[in-house]
């Protein structure tokens, strides 16, 4: 393996990199390089050109090495890492049974090291930037922004916004408690302006947990701040019949007819959409979150992202939360197509590899609102990258780079993960810090936040279903 100096790739800067590809939005180039300068891509460019427009910078060159932009995780859970298993076999809307009694049982401390353990996870797979969908701990949002902060990554944190906790309110809902919500969500969005690394969003948990005056009154005030909410949109078959009984329309078009949705909208899972609710999203502008290890493992269905792109709807990958892998999650997402539409249709190419590197990075930068600060490797935009060893033998051989990318690339292939130009990883371990003994914490933190937790679980654990099965 060809190793880059870590001592020069982890100074200051300004750098001069000289990978053997850059991964440019057009497609993978050679001979090119990139100046790193102050956080972001000064330069881009051919090698020889670079140099002798900035003669003072000494190239540092990074044979066998694609330099490419970092993935972009659309939809996730910060506070839910301790969860991992718990959820493992268990039917749909597992956030009434697992999530809330979990997070209900986190105090400061556990949220700040669930939050890290998970952005950990996040940078060892590649990823750059989470979109954090909101904690329901009673902590202070601030203790997930220094988690990030701490761990180097790019976030995008979401304040549930929720103002109805049980049953269902009437049209009108309650005033007061909708007014207080709206005013908290104003402070949360002015809070981190100018912070280099967290940008606001609102979030609301499902449509029904929040009156239309609280949906509509969050849209506006993200859309008037450039900002996103995120909300759990037509995910499972028990919410989408919950609002066609109360409202006599399905999630999203209740969103449309109160004038929840576009471009600050950012749809997680939108599994179950109806050819009119595709056109809703087109026409309006609206962004989804495609996550489809979400869909294989606790989903009712997986999104019809071929279908999204060809119409042009704005989405990105999301996690949930399942791993933190960004080449594992573009493979799902070209897998799940061709296995839940490719196979019936005779699509072999289902995305042609290209459109799902494309929607893990730009295309989820778009989707969670840093489409103009992140997401390629282009001049003046943040320096989130991924130096990855292409000398392994998945990718030395390789004749069509972001198809390989997306099918063979793996997070042990990544040498290194920069964010905001600064190495936040070498080689699978976070720089400056101590991961081993984070994950130490987390350990022990977990054990006493589990057995706290009134946590429901429908499916056994592996070995008892096991034993379960032998005797029968």
């Amino acid at each position: 393996m060809n190793e880059p100096t870590r001592e020069l790739l982890a100074s200051p800067g300004p750098l001069l990199l000289v990978p053997d590809t850059v991964l440019l939005p057009e497609g993978p180039v050679g001979g090119h390089a990139v100046v790193v300068a102050d956080g972001s891509f000064r330069a881009v460019g051919p090698a020889g050109e670079l140099a002798r427009t900035h003669p003072r910078l000494d190239a540092v060159p990074l044979p066998g090495h694609l330099l490419m932009p970092g993935f972009v995780d659309a939809h996730h859970h910060l506070t839910q890492s301790f969860g991992s298993a718990l959820a493992f076999g268990e039917p749909s809307e597992i956030f009434r049974r697992v999530w809330v009694p979990l997070e209900g049982a986190l105090d400061e401390e556990s949220a700040y090291v669930a939050a890290k353990l998970a952005a950990l996870e996040a940078l060892r797979g590649g990823f750059t930037t989470v979109a954090d969908a909101g904690t329901r701990a009673s902590v202070d949002t601030g203790v997930v922004a220094s988690a990030a902060r701490d761990a180097g990554i790019r976030c995008v944190l979401g304040l549930v916004c929720n103002d109805v906790q049980d049953g269902f309110p009437g049209d009108d809902g309650d005033a007061p408690r909708a007014s207080a919500v709206l005013e908290s969500a104003e402070k949360h969005l002015a809070r981190y302006d100018g912070d280099p690394l967290i940008r606001p969003s609102l979030a609301v948990s499902i449509p029904e947990a929040a009156t239309s005056t609280t949906l509509h009154g969050t849209a506006r005030l993200a859309a008037e701040a450039g900002a996103t909410v995120q909300i759990h949109v037509n995910e499972h078959l028990a919410a989408v019949e919950r609002s066609l009984v109360r409202h006599g329309l399905r999630p999203l078009e209740h969103l449309h007819e109160i004038g929840a949705l576009g471009p600050q909208l950012l749809a997680a899972h939108a599994s179950l959409v109806t050819p009119r609710e595709l056109s809703l999203l087109a026409d309006t502008g609206t962004a989804v979150s495609y996550n489809p290890v979400a869909s294989a493992w606790k989903g009712n269905a997986v999104a019809p992202a071929t279908a999204m792109a060809e119409r042009g709807i704005r989405f990105g990958l999301g996690t949930d939360g399942t791993r933190g892998d960004g080449f594992r999650l573009a493979d799902a997402a070209e897998f799940a197509q061709r296995i839940a539409y490719g196979l019936t249709t005779g699509d072999s190419s289902c995305g042609a590899g290209w459109t799902w590197l494309e929607h893990a990075t730009a295309g989820g930068a778009d989707a969670v609102g840093l489409g103009a600060r992140t997401g390629a490797v282009a001049e003046g935009l943040a320096a989130d990258f991924l130096l990855v060893d292409v000398t392994n033998p998945e990718l030395a051989l390789s004749w069509d780079v972001p198809w390989e990318l997306v099918r063979r690339g793996n997070r042990d292939q990544i040498t290194a993960v920069f964010v905001a130009g600064r190495m936040r990883l070498w080689r699978g371990g976070p720089v400056g810090w101590d991961g081993p003994a984070l994950v130490r914490q987390a350990a022990e933190l977990s054990r006493a936040v589990v057995e706290r937790a009134s946590i429901t679980r429908v499916h056994p654990a592996s070995t008892a279903a096991r034993r379960r099965s032998v005797a029968r």
